[in-house]
């Protein structure tokens, strides 16, 4: 029976032979590797990867697509909302539970960045990313400073990933077609991140950004004495001018404040 794609889950189900071995190649996935791959959708990637793998755990919410998948014995099957699954807890079932997780996916256009945002909260059990997205949003993710497309993505993933853009792919590769260009991104947590605890880092790049065209003095400036900052910043740039280190440094200094 076929299945007629659901604009609700942001279905475009790629379908480009090229493109995903192109894809699976950049992956380079080895037998026994523990990997989670988040919408499988109609298999187009599953079956190359869990045919290298051995077997593979896949993350599906359309529970039709997910009744499919459970008939295949080397698919563990999790039928939910990816914002809800806990990715420690998949790494804690696999057969070696020291072995980090890969995880891939091509994942839904319009809750990418929500996806993104949760799975830091699992970095330190991922040993790497690789996903599809629209152009424009991978852009942001691995912009340098002083760019039109650093902003907010750009400084709240490069304190936590070394992140590069591996394979431009344009709308014909899907099917239905998306009316946006697409590309792959490899994500590689850093082994020993510059933050423990980002809690702080959010808000402060949150308010950083408010008013991007704005010099910082009257955006991050406001933020910084509301929290009682007393050290030196410059504050006569604008935000993207900024390099992530610095932003790194400034949320410790501020963090140490406060004690």
């Amino acid at each position: 029976m076929q299945h007629i794609p659901r604009k609700r889950f942001g279905q475009h189900f790629l379908s480009d032979g090229g493109v995903i071995d192109a894809i699976v190649q950049a992956i380079a996935p080895q037998a026994g590797q523990a990997m989670v791959e988040i919408g499988p959708g109609l298999r187009a990637m599953t079956q190359p990867l869990v045919e290298r793998l051995g077997t593979l755990t896949v993350i599906e919410l359309d529970r039709d697509l997910a009744a499919r998948l459970r008939t295949h014995a080397q698919l563990q099957v999790i039928e939910s909302d990816v914002l809800r699954v806990d990715f420690g807890a998949i790494q804690a079932t696999g057969a070696d539970t020291q072995a980090r997780l890969r995880v891939v996916g091509n994942l839904p256009y319009n809750i990418s960045t929500p996806i993104l945002f949760h799975l830091l909260d699992f970095a330190a059990h991922i040993e790497d990313q690789h996903f599809m997205l629209q152009k424009e949003v991978v852009d942001r993710m691995v912009a340098a400073p002083d760019t039109a497309d650093f902003g907010r993505l750009s400084v709240m993933l490069q304190w936590r990933y070394q992140m590069e853009n591996v394979l431009a792919v344009g709308p014909h590769s899907f099917t239905p077609p998306p009316r946006v260009d697409s590309a792959v991104v490899r994500m590689r947590p850093l082994a020993t991140p510059a933050l423990q605890d980002a809690a702080l880092l959010g808000p402060l790049v949150q308010a950083a950004f408010s008013q991007r065209r704005k010099l910082l003095r009257h955006t991050l400036g406001a933020f910084l004495e509301k929290n009682n900052f007393t050290g030196n910043f410059d504050l006569q740039r604008r935000a993207q001018e900024v390099p992530v280190a610095e932003y790194i440094a400034l949320t410790q200094e501020l963090a140490l404040q406060k004690g």
